[in-house]
C-alpha cells in the first residue's frame, strides 16, 4: 500500500515581539489542503442553489487544527459501516483508510481502490460544518471503469471519466438532513464538485475542480470531462 503524505507536518518558527502580535491577530493557524485541478464536465447549477454570494471558482479545503479527524460512512449497498478515526497525530491511519476503500468499493464488481485521502477530510470538514452525529449514507464510492460504462449505458449523464473511477467521488445523503441543506453547505465549503440530486434525494461530492449541477438542468457550456 503506497504512504501517505502527512498534511499535518510543518515547522513553528520560534515567537518574536512580530509574530506575537500575529499570532493574537489571527488566532490559531489553518491548515490548508489544495483541491486538485480536474476539468469541469458538469452544468452549473441555478443561483437559488448557491447559499453564498461570495462563489468563486478556485479554493482550497480549510481543515482546522485538531489531534484527531473522525468519519461515520454506512453503504446503503452492503449495510457495512465504518466509525473511526482515520487521522491521528499529524498522519493518515494506514489501516483505517484500508477499511474506508473497501468500504468505499465497487460492491457490483467486488473490486477496491484507494480512495483519496483529500476525499475523507473534505466529508470530514462537512460534518463538522453540518455539526451531524449521525453517519453519512454512501449511495455510491468507487466505481470500476466496467461498472461507470455499464451505468452510462443506462443513463447518459453518467460521465465517462467519472471522478468515482478515480476513487476521488461520492454520492451520499443524511438520514436528518435535507437534501438541499446538504447541497448548500457542501457548496460553501468550495473544494470540488457539488451535484444536486433532489429527485433521487443525494449529493454528489468530488475533490475535482469547484464545480457545481443540478438534476435535469441542460449544460450551459462545454468544459472538459472530469
Amino acid at each position: 500500500m503506497r504512504s501517505f503524505r502527512k498534511h499535518g507536518d510543518f515547522f513553528v518558527e520560534p515567537l518574536n515581539r512580530r509574530s506575537f502580535l500575529k499570532l493574537g491577530i489571527f488566532g490559531s493557524a489553518l491548515l490548508a489542503l489544495p483541491c486538485k485541478a480536474i476539468a469541469a464536465l458538469e452544468p452549473v447549477i441555478s443561483p437559488e442553489i448557491i447559499g453564498s454570494p461570495g462563489w468563486k471558482d478556485e479554493a482550497g479545503l480549510i481543515m482546522e487544527p485538531s489531534e484527531e479527524r473522525r468519519l461515520h460512512l454506512y453503504s446503503t449497498n452492503t449495510g457495512e459501516t465504518f466509525n473511526r478515526v482515520y487521522w491521528a497525530d499529524g498522519e493518515y491511519i494506514p489501516e483505517a483508510l484500508e477499511e474506508v476503500n473497501f468500504l468505499l468499493r465497487d460492491y457490483r464488481a467486488n473490486l477496491v481502490k484507494e480512495i483519496d485521502p483529500n476525499l475523507l477530510d473534505l466529508l470530514h470538514n462537512l460534518n463538522q460544518k453540518l455539526e451531524n452525529d449521525t453517519p453519512f449514507h454512501v449511495i455510491s464510492g468507487y466505481r470500476s471503469p466496467k461498472t461507470n460504462a455499464a451505468l452510462r449505458k443506462r443513463n447518459r449523464r453518467v460521465a465517462r471519466q467519472s471522478l468515482h473511477m478515480s476513487g476521488m467521488a461520492v454520492d451520499l445523503r443524511v438520514p436528518d438532513v435535507h437534501v438541499k441543506h446538504l447541497c448548500n453547505a457542501a457548496l460553501e465549503m468550495r473544494c470540488g464538485g457539488v451535484g444536486y440530486y433532489s429527485k433521487r434525494g443525494f449529493v454528489h461530492l468530488d475533490v475535482g475542480d469547484v464545480r457545481t449541477w443540478q438534476d435535469g438542468r441542460r449544460r450551459r457550456k462545454k468544459a472538459k470531462k472530469a
